[in-house]
């Protein structure tokens, strides 16, 4: 089924990023270690954009706009843009060159954390509703 197979592929994109995050730590006082991350998981649904899939040419993807002046553009690009970051953003370095800030660490892995305790929620919820569905009636 597409849906649990996006919510595998979402805690295995979480499961690595804990670990990253955990090298990132681990690297706190390694002169020149760069803090890395991973690029924000996205949901690919076949058929949104069937022509540049081979397929028929379906809707295309969703993007926002600004309708009103008084409207924040997305962090990172324009409204609708993808979210590509190459890695952490130095914010602070150490003499030593070390870019691992602790603090951001710890709410990358909380951040991180609280997503995937929602997939889990959701993947046993999934679960049990095709559970039920697939009782018999009265049972």
């Amino acid at each position: 089924m597409p849906l649990f197979a996006m919510l595998k592929s979402r805690l295995g994109y979480l499961s690595d990023r804990q670990r990253l995050i955990a090298e990132n730590v681990a690297n706190s006082d390694t002169p020149n270690y760069i803090s890395r991350d991973l690029k924000p998981f996205k949901v690919t649904q076949p058929g949104l954009d069937g022509a540049a899939q081979g397929g028929t040419a379906g809707p295309g993807p969703v993007t926002l706009s600004v309708t009103s002046g008084m409207h924040l553009a997305a962090a990172g690009g324009t409204p609708g843009s993808d979210w590509r970051p190459e890695g952490s953003p130095d914010s602070e370095s150490t003499l030593t060159g070390n870019s691992v800030v602790l603090e951001e660490e710890m709410m990358k892995m909380s951040e991180s954390r609280t997503a995937y305790q929602a997939a889990v929620s959701f993947y046993e919820r999934s679960l049990s509703m095709l559970q039920m569905a697939a009782k018999r009636p009265g049972q």
